[in-house]
């Protein structure tokens, strides 16, 4: 059980870590080049999520984002000690994600790939509801029996529509670790409380939405569930 966490854990760390990098690198690559920037950007992260979610997503869950983690303990599908795990290691990765590109870039660049408001009501509104509904898409299409299959392309995709619509106000986060990596490296703190509260709050109202309308989920324990022998 004890190896069990910590492949989970470093599932999420190492998740995370590919969000935020291939993220922002594709931020850097938008402002050096001549390319359409809100594509490139929200293409950048959608893809990379999707990298995330194939490599390592199997393993835990592919939440890569607190705000996802809290909606899965709220919804009954994750305990408690779990979800702090997880909040660590996503902290982790986003961290070491910006570790990864300060190597490579300055400090100025770093600090370049935090999110920023351009109003910060708008921005915290935005973070709130888009964060709203990208758990939501996240809770149903990794349950449902009907969209099975799906998650690993509605999620990513659901990401690269929340760029599309967001980056101009709020940079398109939904995320407090994807936000806090580069934050904390490249020592740009400007709006980053929107970042931090939005988000959770969204993620919240997600679950708290999909509960009402699906219910709890519940687990099914098969070891114990007894199948009464056929009829003579």
């Amino acid at each position: 059980m004890e190896n069990l966490a910590l492949r989970n854990y470093l599932a999420e760390l190492l998740g995370t870590f590919t969000l935020v990098f291939v993220g922002s690198l594709s931020i850097l690559a938008a402002v050096a080049t001549d390319a359409p920037v809100v594509l490139t950007i929200a293409f950048g992260f959608g893809l990379a999520l999707l990298a995330g979610l194939y490599a390592f997503g199997e393993i835990s869950g592919g939440h890569f984002n607190p705000a996802v983690s809290l909606a899965m303990f709220l919804s009954g599908r994750l305990e408690l000690p779990t979800m702090i795990g997880y909040w660590i290691s996503q902290i982790l990765g986003a961290i070491l994600a910006s570790l990864a590109v300060l190597a490579a870039f300055s400090q100025d660049d770093v600090a370049g790939t935090a999110t920023q408001a351009s109003t910060n009501w708008d921005a915290f509104w935005l973070e709130l509801l888009l964060t709203t509904i990208f758990v939501a898409v996240i809770l149903q299409s990794s349950r449902s029996q009907r969209v099975f299959g799906t998650a690993l392309l509605a999620i990513p995709l659901t990401l690269v529509a929340i760029h599309l619509a967001a980056i101009p106000v709020s940079g398109g986060s939904v995320n407090p670790a994807r936000s806090l990596g580069p934050a904390l490296v490249g020592n740009e703190w400007g709006d980053f409380w929107i970042y931090l509260t939005a988000p959770l709050i969204g993620g919240v109202i997600g679950a708290v939405i999909h509960s009402l309308l699906y219910g709890r989920y519940v687990v099914v324990d098969v070891e114990t569930v007894e199948v009464a022998p056929p009829e003579a």
